[in-house]
């Protein structure tokens, strides 16, 4: 599948409209959607942006905002929603596009609806690639705890979010800390945030497990704070065939901390590849030159010319020279399809 268009566009499902957005071409790759995201806020992030085109690289990206939240339509009753319906607005994104086989990627809550919609249609899931995701809510934290996130978020939208920061983002740098709570704000009303969390809580996919008969992947950071490594492990033990890849680090978004250790996990998986992903190509790692690999990898961090310039201590136009040069070589138009590639390709 090559031929869907770029850019967000709207369906209706059971009379409220949802926001989707399409990047990239190829074979599609659809993301189902998590907790509370915004398709143009969340794109604006340079890490976010870095992670998805890496990880989607070659594909058609699909992403869709919840009803609820993001650029869908806010006024829903969230605490209404089921496991089911998770699963049939899932259907209908695939259906809008006329998409009849997909690869799908569920990431945290996420993973349950691209778990359950796998097993309930098999002939429609290529690959199941999950991230930082579980099968039995209950099982994230005891039930006190769960009580008391959900309750902050809808009584103080502000505390909650600095609550959630600091288990979602981890101990990365205040920047992307402060990102995630203006952002998480601007994407959904407090009550609609707090039923979204406790839906995540409610799901149950484990009698399903076994019912999946796509290849699978699950890939979780041992540290996770939001989702427990436990969940990860116990996902892969109970899906036929699945492979379980751990890495390292306490953050649960997947492009915050060591994002590119995510993408190749979830990249070579999709791309087929049945080799370790921490592992390059020989051949490509002669593609650049030593210099080129630092440059790139500070280009990788979201450090402009002049602050790598500063980093590395040469000259502005050096590093301009460099990253054109690295450019020319991965084939790529553009700092972050030059990233892309390179993580494809296991330089990075």
């Amino acid at each position: 599948m090559t031929g869907l268009a770029a850019g967000i566009r709207f369906l209706q499902v059971d009379g409220s409209r949802v926001a989707l957005a399409v990047s990239g071409t190829g074979p599609p790759l659809v993301a189902s959607a998590w907790w509370v995201s915004h398709l143009e806020l969340d794109w604006q992030d340079v890490a976010f942006r870095s992670f998805w085109g890496s990880v989607g690289a070659g594909h058609a990206l699909v992403r869709y905002d919840h009803p609820g939240t993001g650029m869908s339509d806010r006024q829903i009753d969230a605490s209404a929603l089921t496991l089911d319906d998770e699963v049939a607005l899932l259907g209908a994104v695939l259906d809008e596009l006329a998409l009849q086989r997909v690869s799908l990627v569920g990431g945290s809550s996420g993973g349950c609806a691209a778990i359950a919609f796998a097993a309930r249609f098999p002939e429609r899931v290529d690959r199941l690639l999950l991230y930082g995701a579980y099968a039995h809510g209950a099982s994230i934290a005891p039930a006190p705890v769960r009580k008391a996130l959900a309750s902050a978020v809808r009584s103080h939208w502000g505390l909650g979010s600095r609550v959630l920061a600091d288990i979602f983002v981890g101990d990365e740098d205040g920047e992307a800390r402060r990102r995630f709570m203006r952002d998480q704000r601007a994407s959904a009303q407090a009550e609609t945030a707090a039923a979204l969390l406790e839906l995540g809580y409610r799901m149950d996919v484990r009698a399903l497990l076994e019912q999946v008969r796509a290849p699978t992947v699950v890939v979780h950071r041992r540290d996770d704070r939001a989702i427990p490594y436990a969940c990860g492990t116990d996902l892969a033990a109970s899906i036929p065939g699945a492979r379980l890849i751990s890495l390292d680090g306490d953050a649960h978004l997947p492009w915050v901390g060591d994002w590119m250790s995510v993408s190749r996990a979830l990249g070579s998986f999709l791309a087929g590849a049945h080799t370790d992903p921490a592992r390059g190509d020989p051949a490509a790692a002669m593609l650049l030159s030593q210099r080129e690999r630092e440059v790139l990898a500070l280009i990788a961090d979201g450090l402009s010319d002049r602050e790598i310039a500063e980093r590395i201590v040469v000259s502005h136009h050096t590093v301009h020279r460099h990253a054109a040069n690295i450019r020319r070589k991965l084939g790529s138009g553009s700092r972050a399809a030059a990233v892309a590639e390179a993580v494809r390709l296991g330089l990075l």
